[in-house]
């Protein structure tokens, strides 16, 4: 025993020294996990939980992998051992970069939802941060695979190749890249001149209205009116005329318009409608004190068309927010409606006027020739 001892015996020191290691970064691993924890949930009342446990995961895999590799060393020939020893130092290399790169990360991002919590906070606009979040948070994972890539040898040999044919390369790599980097421009344009922001209630299309949610580097993300997220590229979003209803300035003038038949009263109509508007807690008085002083009325009712089938009469009547000048319409139509019905105001159909062509007989006039007989029938 002594002697194998004695001729093991730098063997037994290394293998003992990658012990011991080992269960010391399993503890500082350990130990270091759960005082980051625990001090995120004390200073910031946050739970990154699922990143921590992330961390220790490949921290732990990696020590293992690591001590593995270690005493397979002892018990391999010179040659494989070279192999072994540049495995070893690759091996480290890529996960040390691989766990800065999440840690990284995370810090980042813990950074930017603090920043991000404040401005809502106070109610200010923390578009620009949510931005500038997405694009932190992109680039130091293109940075991270960068550094592991450059790891290996033949990696950077395809690359050499690769820049080799640049001109190619460009132009396939601009042709198939174009629409997203389309998206990241046009989300750019959108941080810098700001035209809606996070919150904001904004119209793209009859179908593509409702709250900003997000903003991020390809698309804009808009929750509408029955809770569904609606996801728009930014390059489309750039292209189209984007109504804004959150402004500075809120108030909002809403159309009200009836049809109502020719045989009715318009200024018993015209009453009606304006009754109606005055009565409702949303109506707001926007009239200047020159309006005030010309005698403008607080709700304007005009005829603006004759149609073919009814006489169309237009309400302005102005509230303080879109979601108000929506109930104050709905609420409108209807108490608008029963007023009629009660009072005698004819909303009317659409008239058509439908020409009815029967088959053509053949007859015979006093002279034994035959003609067709036309038999027409008009329905109004």
């Amino acid at each position: 025993m002594q002697e194998f001892i004695t001729t093991y015996r730098s063997q037994i020191i290394f293998l003992v020294v990658v012990v011991i290691s080992y269960v010391v970064l399993m503890w500082l691993t350990r130990f270091s996990t759960n005082w980051v924890r625990t001090r995120l949930e004390r200073k910031y009342n946050l739970n990154n939980s699922k990143t921590i446990k992330l961390l220790k995961r490949m921290l732990g895999t990696l020590w293992t992998v690591l001590a593995l590799m270690s005493f397979s060393y002892v018990f391999l020939n010179d040659q494989l051992q070279v192999l072994v020893k540049e495995n070893f130092y690759l091996m480290l290399y890529i996960g040390i970069v691989t766990v800065l790169t999440i840690g990284i990360g995370a810090f980042v991002q813990l950074f930017f939802n603090q920043r991000i919590d404040e401005r809502r906070y106070t109610n200010e606009d923390a578009t620009n941060l949510i931005f500038l979040k997405y694009v932190a948070l992109t680039a130091i994972s293109i940075l991270g695979l960068i550094l592991v890539v450059l790891a290996f040898p033949k990696l950077q040999g395809l690359a050499k190749t690769a820049l080799g044919g640049a001109g190619i390369l460009a132009v396939v790599i601009g042709i198939a890249s174009q629409e997203a980097l389309g998206n990241i421009v046009s989300g750019m344009f959108i941080i810098a001149f700001k035209p809606f922001k996070i919150g904001d209630i904004i119209k793209v299309t009859e179908e593509q209205m409702g709250t900003v949610h997000n903003i991020t580097l390809r698309h804009t993300v808009i929750k509408n009116f029955q809770n569904k997220m609606i996801v728009i590229p930014n390059s489309i979003i750039n292209k189209e005329k984007v109504t804004n209803y959150t402004l500075e300035d809120q108030k909002i003038c809403q159309w009200l318009t009836f049809g109502i038949s020719y045989d009715s009263d318009i200024d018993l109509a015209k009453k009606i409608i304006k009754e109606e508007c005055e009565k409702h807690p949303f109506l707001i008085d926007n009239r200047s004190y020159t309006d005030k002083q010309n005698g403008v009325e607080k709700v304007q009712v005009r005829v603006v068309n004759l149609g073919d089938s009814s006489v169309d009469i237009k309400a302005w009547a102005w509230a303080s927010t879109f979601g108000e000048a929506f109930n104050m319409k709905s609420d409108l139509l209807e108490s608008i409606k029963k007023r009629f019905d009660k009072e005698g105001v004819e909303i009317p159909y659409p008239h058509r006027t439908l020409v009815y062509k029967e088959a053509k007989p053949r007859i015979k006039n006093e002279s034994g020739q035959e003609h067709i007989k036309n038999q027409e029938m008009v329905l109004n």
